[in-house]
């Protein structure tokens, strides 16, 4: 195919990273156009008009969708093209950048990281699937969850500090939740600080809460943390970026293909993004995705 009619839809967060999507935008679209890619550029001003925008462009079969942004972004990317023969490339430009992490794309560097895409080095790697909708890294279900969900009601602060609120806020009240898991068909019933179901090795930014899980092997990681005192959950919490976290006591892990999560009053967040209340079954589906690594 001639370099000249390589169609790439550039779907862009001008949002992510306090405005760095915006900037990393303008210098990735260079970047592609100066190798002959025709590129299309989308900019959504809120979540929804991104997913019509990107439907739409994905729709006209385009080599690509190229995600400039964070996680968000890239769980909106991969729900629109999974099954589909268009890739997805990734800008990266948001606070987490997990799956970036994984593929060593660079992250600072959205020429470099445009260089990857106009390489068209592509691999195949698995998504989660919960009814008709995938995710991309890890869904939250527990201590982390009810974090996110407070966070969210929250007006004041931005940014980081007030997830640390909330974060003060819960663990003040917060008690370990009864669960219902059915593991490949066997019932586990158990009472914990958080279930964490892993596509990928991590979320929020590096927490290696799923460590050792792989995009690639067909399986769904299943993590529990078994309940812990306020000042034990508050001292294992740095183990999550190292990946020492599974040697703690209270870890246990299961290796599954399909799992159904059942929990009272949990909503799970996945990607970094609100997912659903439980209960939720939630699949691994092999090589769904291709993606410009």
């Amino acid at each position: 195919m001639a370099r000249s009619s390589r169609q790439i839809a550039l779907l862009v967060n001008p949002t992510a990273g306090r405005g760095r999507g915006a900037r990393s935008a303008v210098l990735a679209a260079a970047r592609l156009r100066e190798a002959g890619f025709v590129v299309r550029e989308l900019v959504g001003r809120d979540a929804e008009e991104a997913r019509e925008l990107g439907s739409a462009a994905v729709a006209e079969g385009p080599e690509a969708l190229v995600v400039c942004g964070g996680d968000g972004l890239v769980h909106l990317g991969a729900g629109l093209v999974a099954g589909t023969g268009t890739a997805l490339g990734v800008i990266p430009a948001g606070t987490g950048n997990d799956l970036a992490r994984y593929l060593d794309l660079p992250r600072t560097d959205p020429v470099a990281a445009a260089d990857r895409i106009v390489a068209s080095r592509t691999r195949r790697i698995d998504l989660a699937r919960s009814g008709g909708r995938h995710f991309v890294t890890v869904l939250a279900a527990g201590f982390d969850a009810v974090v996110n969900e407070r966070a969210n009601r929250m007006r004041w602060p931005r940014g980081q500090m007030r997830y640390t609120l909330a974060t003060i806020a819960e663990l003040r009240t917060f008690q370990p939740i009864r669960y219902t898991l059915d593991l490949d068909g066997v019932e586990r019933r158990a009472e914990a600080m958080l279930v964490a179901v892993g596509n990928g090795p991590s979320f929020g930014g590096g927490l290696r809460i799923t460590e050792g899980a792989s995009f690639d092997d067909g399986w769904l990681d299943v993590v529990l943390i078994r309940p812990l005192s306020r000042a034990e959950l508050v001292r294992a919490y740095p183990r999550l970026f190292n990946g020492t976290i599974v040697d703690h006591p209270a870890y246990e892990r299961h290796r599954v293909r399909r799992v159904t999560l059942a929990a009272p009053d949990i909503v799970t967040y996945a990607d970094g993004e609100r997912f659903g209340a439980l209960p939720l079954t939630v699949e691994c589906v092999p090589g769904a995705l291709t993606v410009i690594a």
